[in-house]
């Protein structure tokens, strides 16, 4: 049977509000460059806090894509694609590797032509997880009530 988790409508709610945040990368290049690029070379207690919640909510989500292996939603497929992504952009940061810092100095290059176009998918994206996130909620609260009726 198929069954939204309770913590499945915050993983989408999570990630949509993260992407939406890069909206102050369009407003104000500079501040938002310098604080991100500032954030991942200092690596404070806000730096670990991020990460390590960005890693326990996809480890979550993988698991929850592999529990239901034959009886999925659709967008379970976001945890192992995105999440797959994520764990390794993580990875990556935190090891240090060399092509991936490169790559994160490009992205946040204030003057590069393609900036509002690589911010400006993000928060596409994060727009759309968001409403995922929203119509999971709302699925979930209809599956509590439908649980609670069948009981009574």
């Amino acid at each position: 049977m198929k069954k939204i988790y309770v913590y499945e409508p915050w993983f989408f709610i999570f990630f949509g509000v993260f992407h939406l945040h890069r909206i102050w990368g369009l407003v104000d290049r500079e501040a938002y460059a310098v604080f991100w690029l500032e954030m991942m070379e200092n690596r404070g207690m806000f730096y670990f806090v991020l990460m390590g919640s960005l890693t326990l909510f996809c480890i979550m989500g993988i698991a929850a894509f592999f529990r239901n292996i034959h009886y999925n939603y659709w967008w379970r497929w976001i945890y192992l694609l995105g999440g797959g992504y994520l764990l390794f952009d993580l990875f990556a940061i935190a090891a240090g590797l060399s092509f991936w810092h490169e790559l994160l100095l490009a992205m946040f290059d204030v003057n590069g032509a393609y900036w509002n176009w690589i911010w400006g998918g993000f928060i596409f994206m994060g727009g759309a997880v968001f409403i995922l996130g929203c119509l999971l909620w709302k699925k979930k609260i209809m599956e509590v009530k439908i649980c609670s009726i069948r009981s009574k």
